[in-house]
């Protein structure tokens, strides 16, 4: 199963950021394979739409899951109509949350918001 974690930098050594549409990098993990593979995240520097940009690219990743601290509701709506499921990150480490997920020790995403919009666009 692929994964999409959210991260700091091109690296497992790295965190998982606390912005999902922001995030510098998403990392895809291969839970299978053990394989990663690091995506810039060209919504980064959207001046709106950052997190539904952030989740067609985990869409078109093939990823069936995501990991992260907090997803806005347009972004979750994207991830849920493509059947992705969203869990919340333990931590900050990439590898504890990749081993929390493979254990079935994370719990469901609850913590989906209106949204930042402070980039412009309609609100």
């Amino acid at each position: 199963m692929k994964i999409a974690i959210p991260v700091d930098n091109n690296s497992m050594d790295s965190s998982v950021c606390i912005s999902f549409g922001r995030a510098p990098y998403l990392l895809i993990y291969d839970t299978e394979t053990e394989g990663s593979n690091f995506l810039d995240n060209s919504a980064a520097a959207s001046q709106g739409g950052a997190g539904i940009k952030a989740a067609q690219n985990i869409v078109d990743s093939g990823a069936e899951a995501i990991i992260t601290p907090r997803c806005g509701e347009n972004a979750a709506e994207v991830l849920k109509a493509a059947e992705i499921k969203l869990y919340k990150n333990t931590n900050n480490s990439i590898r504890d949350n990749i081993e929390s997920f493979k254990e079935g020790k994370l719990n469901l995403l609850d913590d989906i918001h209106p949204g930042f919009h402070q980039h412009g666009g309609n609100q």
